[in-house]
């Protein structure tokens, strides 16, 4: 097909989505991910974005629809979409467009992945991807016919899951090539276990450690964040079976966690590269969009912890880049949000914008025109894992109980001030400029009041005009 002919056809739209994936893991000459560094090049980058919740379900239904967790229910892992909420391409108006939905969906029943889009493969539980396990000879380990996360990781590169997902995203893109098509590829890498067949890819001299995995913690944290970081350890303690997620660690073992980590993000590149690769051999490089992001990031070791669920910039910052035929590479440096995802892309497809959508297209800033730099927030509801050391004595059991049920609101201002408001436990004020590591806590220096009380009326307003009706206590 000639380049006039690609021009004159509506373009394709390839969603990228690995699970966990910290946003300095792009562009990092210590990572092993030649495709994502190239695919970097090409693109318009997003040099910090954030997610609008920091763990998998929420995050993933904002990319879906466009809204708030606390607007589409789904406030907790394992939650589900109201199905009052249309997701992705039920919001574009245009038929043309062929969906497929490939890898991890996270959001609840079948049903909505099943109406909303037009081709599916599975991965969770009984699923496609368990379906060509067995016919490899494997013998599933979960009752209901599935694999478990541990009996995947230990499998070899050609039957991990992001061999399975990299062949089948590019059946699919060689089977619709002649229409436009949208294609979101779900990887479960490089989220825990960190396990996995690339496990020595990177020496433990090229892993490096944030500054503060081995630094003195500032005990004026949220006391529900003090508890994980105890949890973590005295699993280290009771169960080291564990250390392959990454509950049951401790200091000794960050480095060398995280360099099983890396390797999962060198499985997803190689995978990554492969579906590049086949847009470019069925000649529809130059007729598709192509996103790359991530539901959170994850802490690994830094602040002494791991996972996600707290509001440190490790946890909610994600990588986001976006590759458009004719644009120049690019970097943005101010501060952007998931809740502006389906408006931007529905902008670069040339489509109307859905009214269920409450956020703004970034497309203005992509062609490099001035566009008002604006709060980012972020928001935290009480999920159902509670973690605490049995025994603990942190904190009176009220305290913990209270703490353990906290919810947050975060506003992450253009001029570089983060503060999270919460319930029932600590407030946070952080001046990302003079310290990015998040180290010092301002929220309880009173010299800082009136930054404080700005930012608090900026939360409220904020809550009010996106009815969110949690109730956060007044200055």
């Amino acid at each position: 097909m000639t380049s006039s002919a690609h021009r004159l056809r509506k373009p394709n739209l390839i969603i990228l989505l690995p699970d966990q994936q910290r946003a300095d893991t792009v562009g990092n000459p210590k990572v092993h991910s030649p495709n994502l560094a190239k695919l970097a090049s090409e693109s318009v980058i997003f040099d910090r974005a954030y997610v609008t919740q920091p763990v998998c379900s929420p995050s993933r239904a904002s990319l879906m629809t466009g809204l708030w967790p606390h607007t589409t229910g789904c406030t907790e892992n394992g939650g589900e979409i109201d199905s009052r909420f249309r997701v992705l391409p039920e919001l574009i108006a245009d038929e043309d467009y062929h969906a497929g939905y490939i890898g991890k969906w996270h959001l609840g029943p079948k049903e909505l992945i099943s109406r909303a889009f037009d081709e599916r493969v599975s991965t969770q539980g009984a699923s496609d991807y368990s379906e060509f396990l067995v016919s490899r000879g494997l013998t599933p380990d979960r009752t209901e016919g599935g694999f478990t996360e541990l009996s995947v990781s230990n499998l070899s590169l050609e039957l991990s899951q992001p061999k399975f997902l990299e062949k089948r995203a590019c059946e699919f893109i060689e089977r619709h090539g002649r229409r436009p098509f949208i294609l979101v590829v779900a990887f479960v890498e490089p989220h825990s276990p960190y396990n996995g067949p690339l496990n020595s890819e990177h020496s433990l001299d090229e892993v490096d450690l944030d500054l503060t995995a081995e630094v003195p913690l500032d005990e004026s944290v949220p006391l529900r964040y003090r508890l994980i970081r105890e949890w973590q350890k005295e699993q280290a303690l009771t169960d080291s079976t564990m250390r392959q997620f990454y509950f049951g660690v401790n200091q000794d073992d960050y480095r060398s966690l995280k360099q099983k980590y890396l390797g999962l993000v060198t499985l997803v590149d190689e995978s990554i590269g492969a579906i590049l690769g086949c847009l470019e051999q069925t000649g529809l490089r130059e007729n598709t969009i192509v996103v790359h992001t991530s539901d959170h990031g994850d802490m690994l070791g830094a602040h002494q912890l791991f996972g996600k669920e707290v509001m440190f910039e490790e946890a909610v910052r994600v990588p986001y880049l976006i590759r458009l035929p004719g644009q120049r590479h690019t970097r943005i440096p101010q501060p952007v949000g998931h809740i502006d995802f389906v408006p931007t892309l529905f902008d670069l497809l040339d489509q109307p914008m859905p009214s269920q959508c409450v956020g703004k297209s970034l497309v203005p800033l992509i062609r490099g025109e001035a566009m008002r730099s604006e709060n980012v927030f972020i928001e935290w509801s009480p999920n159902w894992r509670a973690k605490m050391k049995k025994g603990t004595s942190l904190a009176p059991r009220r305290s913990i109980k209270r703490a353990i049920a906290e919810s947050t609101r975060t506003v992450i201002s253009p001029d570089g001030w983060k503060l999270s408001l919460r319930d029932k436990d600590l407030n946070e004020l952080y001046n990302l400029n003079d310290d990015p590591r998040e180290t010092r806590n301002l929220y309880y220096d009173g010299q800082y009041f009136g930054i404080i009380s700005r930012h608090a009326d900026e939360i409220h307003c904020w809550q009010e005009s996106t009815r969110d009706h949690c109730k956060l206590p007044k200055l």
